[in-house]
């Protein structure tokens, strides 16, 4: 949101204030001040004038106007109703050199997780792409999936949603997918040029309008506010990938996977083993019947229930 935009809506937020008044505060002229008022109004918030000035009565329910409204964390929100994918978007940002931008849509129409698999994206949903450029080297851009799934986990928990993370991403409820992520980067040797990180939620959506082997926060607990959720999680995203230190101890807490025995299917072929631990900045410490193993990427498959 447009900065002096944001301090009208703020100004809006405390109480009724007058056209001269925002107008001497923001030192812009009332004209301007005018035209930020219609843009809030085309953005869906509710902004009544009175004899004592403008007062916001209501803020829209989704979209970047109800994200942007309290959002604490340093993204810029780009909506839309429907998209074929926000992941391409994002990417397309990335590439033009954008940052800390997140692409957020109702309906997805296009849009693929790991190995190019389809993903259902109906309206209803909360799918959101970050674009992210850190002063990091490619080894280390895993941690920002982990603190994806991590981030994403706390803010279902905050609205009561009791939901797991099976190593390195999915989010899964009673083991059904609720959340895909999935990352993608551009870089050289030493050092990333972008990271993109898409985020897709099952969120206002019918159990019977994603596969079988999925679930829907609808189906868990009823109906969410998206824009807190939205918010919540890019709020808890900033201040994992602020502090990294703090991802993994994030993880470990939200994760099914640690203390399960595992399948993991690797382009070296399967290890099977306990899932024991995970290191930065991702990997997940296998012990097999042959000794550890470190495994950075594969498909985890948990093959017994988790240790009481």
């Amino acid at each position: 949101m447009q900065e002096t935009r944001r301090a009208v809506l703020d100004a809006l937020s405390a109480g009724p204030v007058s056209g001269p008044e925002l107008a001497e505060e923001l030192d812009v002229s009332r004209a301007a001040v005018w035209k930020h008022i219609e843009t809030l109004r085309e953005e869906g918030f509710g902004v009544e004038s009175h004899g004592d000035g403008y007062v916001l009565d209501s803020v829209p329910e989704f979209g970047a106007g109800g994200v942007e409204y309290g959002l604490s964390a340093p993204f810029e929100i780009e909506y839309h109703d429907s998209i074929g994918s926000t992941n391409d978007r994002a990417r397309e940002l990335a590439v033009a050199g954008e940052s800390g931008v997140a692409v957020l849509a109702d309906e997805q129409t296009g849009a693929r997780g790991r190995l190019d698999r389809e993903w259902a994206s109906p309206s209803g949903g909360i799918w959101l792409s970050l674009v992210c450029r850190p002063d990091v080297p490619p080894a280390q851009a895993p941690i920002y999936t982990l603190a994806a799934a991590a981030a994403t986990a706390d803010a279902l928990d905050g609205i009561g949603v009791d939901a797991e993370i099976k190593w390195p991403n999915d989010v899964l409820v009673g083991g059904r997918k609720l959340v895909g992520i999935l990352t993608e980067m551009a870089g050289e040797a030493d050092r990333v040029a972008w990271i993109v990180v898409g985020i897709g939620i099952n969120a206002n959506v019918d159990g019977d309008a994603v596969p079988e082997t999925a679930t829907t926060i609808r189906e868990q607990v009823g109906d969410t506010d998206r824009a807190v959720l939205t918010r919540s999680l890019l709020e808890r995203f900033d201040d994992l990938t602020g502090s990294p230190e703090d991802v993994l101890p994030a993880w470990r807490k939200a994760t099914s996977t640690l203390g399960r025995r595992v399948r993991i299917e690797t382009t070296d072929g399967d290890v099977v083993g306990e899932a024991i631990d995970v290191e930065f900045p991702g990997t997940l410490v296998v012990a097999t019947d042959e000794g550890e193993e470190r495994v950075s990427a594969g498909d985890c498959e948990h093959l017994r229930p988790a240790r009481s």
